[in-house]
């Protein structure tokens, strides 16, 4: 039996356990820690007290689930898996190596490591800043050497498939932090080493940008260049205090929902005809559904309506499970600020344009409807003239601020062409979608039942 420990700060949460003979996996919450009065279970599928009709059968694929999400994707856990000696399908060997900078709040140490929650030696987080010069040049270094992998060390332990690391961030300088006190504020995301993707560090900072513009509460970005273009997200689940860095707790939609990462996609079997209408992964039905756990129930519907919508304006296909986050503490879920944001058809890179999560039965643009936003409607239990309005509002908003938007992206080093192509598709989008607006609340209940 090998036991590793999860902290949140200096607090021991529980103890993940993975038994190697049998393949599965267990997590049992510290005693202190259910007696702690800022307790919060690491998800909703696990929740502080077991469900007594549970089996272990269930109970570890739950646990397995949730720390799988924790890990990146692709090549890059390939890239993790490859410097940590051991293999992608080893979750306890790859938590061991890039657990103790996840998303959120949780740090994940082996049992045996009592020094876990103390931070280094010397009384003081270890810094190692990382100059532009240098950023540069792993950047141009990448088919020799993973990006994510820095002296020696994996630097990602955040989920999806670009190559990104995540620095502590303070007077415009960025650091490599080993410790516990201090942790990553800023993502940094290069240019993807694919040409035909040399655009999407700007096309994902004005996604970003434009989101934040109309209203959607959406996470902080900036575009540099080192000389490369380079996008800085800044970290929403960090708070920078006196004494060094707040980790606070989030699950995204694939871990609230206790889904598979493979589970990201409503259609998770694929699109071809055969297994088209296998709809078993995350959809915004079910995430809409989680949106009850939250003390402020309206306020998220809402949020999460906004997000929808915005993901259909800006052409974001790729909008899945894996890409909506809810903050989770001992009152419940509240929906996060939005995230990895890009308009794929800017792109020019022959990506799919099947929606990663239907808008009703509608799995693309060309598909979607009066019809299928009020079936949308139906299927979240949210009002048709709700959809309505804010489909109106939201692309008439888009629509509005769109030239001093885009001068803005100019001025801040994001290519003409490249911003000008993004303005025609977002535009055109909005235009088209505006039309369906006045059908949408003609529709009643009735209709789809």
């Amino acid at each position: 039996m090998v036991s590793l420990n999860v902290w949140a700060g200096s607090e021991l949460v529980g103890r993940l356990a993975h038994d190697p003979q049998a393949n599965r996996f267990s997590f049992d919450y510290a005693a202190p820690w259910l007696e702690f009065q800022s307790r919060f279970p690491l998800s909703p599928q696990l929740p502080l007290q077991r469900p007594p009709a549970e089996t272990a059968e269930q109970h570890s694929a739950q646990v397995r689930q949730f720390f799988e999400n924790l890990l990146p994707e692709g090549q890059a856990l390939d890239h993790a898996a490859q410097a940590a000696g051991t293999t992608r399908s080893n979750l306890v060997g790859l938590l061991i190596a890039i657990g103790k900078e996840t998303a959120g709040a949780l740090r994940v140490t082996l049992a045996d490591d009592e020094a876990a929650p103390l931070a280094s030696a010397e009384g003081a987080d270890a810094l190692r800043e990382i100059t532009p010069q240098h950023l540069s040049e792993r950047i141009r270094e990448r088919e020799n050497q993973p990006f994510s992998v820095w002296d020696g060390k994996v630097r990602l332990s955040i989920a999806g498939y670009q190559d990104k690391i995540a620095v502590y961030e303070r007077e415009s300088k960025w650091y490599l932090v080993d410790g516990s006190k201090l942790a990553s504020t800023v993502i940094v995301k290069p240019l993807p080493m694919r040409k035909q993707l040399a655009s999407l560090p700007a096309n994902e900072h004005m996604c970003m940008q434009l989101a934040r513009r109309v209203g959607l509460d959406a996470a902080q970005t900036r575009l540099v260049h080192v000389p490369e273009p380079v996008l800085l997200v800044r970290r929403f689940d960090r708070i920078e205090m006196e004494d060094g860095v707040r980790r606070l707790h989030i699950v995204d939609g694939c871990q609230a929902l206790g889904l598979a990462v493979s589970m990201k996609y409503e259609r998770a079997y694929g699109d071809t005809a055969e297994v088209a209408h296998l709809r078993e992964g995350a959809s915004l039905p079910k995430l809409f559904s989680l949106v009850d756990q939250s003390p402020l129930p309206a306020v998220d519907r809402l949020g999460l309506l906004r997000w929808a919508i915005f993901q259909v304006l800006i052409g974001n296909t790729d909008a899945h499970g894996k890409n909506v986050s809810f903050f989770c503490d001992g009152r419940g879920l509240r929906l996060a600020p939005a995230y990895d944001m890009v308009c794929m058809d800017a792109l020019d890179a022959g990506f799919s344009h099947t929606y990663a999560m239907a808008i009703g039965d509608a799995f693309s643009e060309d598909a979607l409807s009066p019809y299928e936003w009020a079936h949308f409607g139906h299927l979240c239990k949210l009002p048709f003239r709700l959809v309505s309005h804010e489909l109106d509002g939201l692309a008439g908003q888009v629509i509005a601020v769109m030239d001093a938007f885009l001068a803005d992206m100019i001025g801040q080093s994001v290519p003409t062409a490249v911003a000008q192509r993004f303005q025609e598709l977002v535009l055109a989008t909005c235009a088209r979608q505006r039309q369906h607006v006045r059908q949408i609340a003609r529709f009643k209940r009735s209709d789809f039942e």
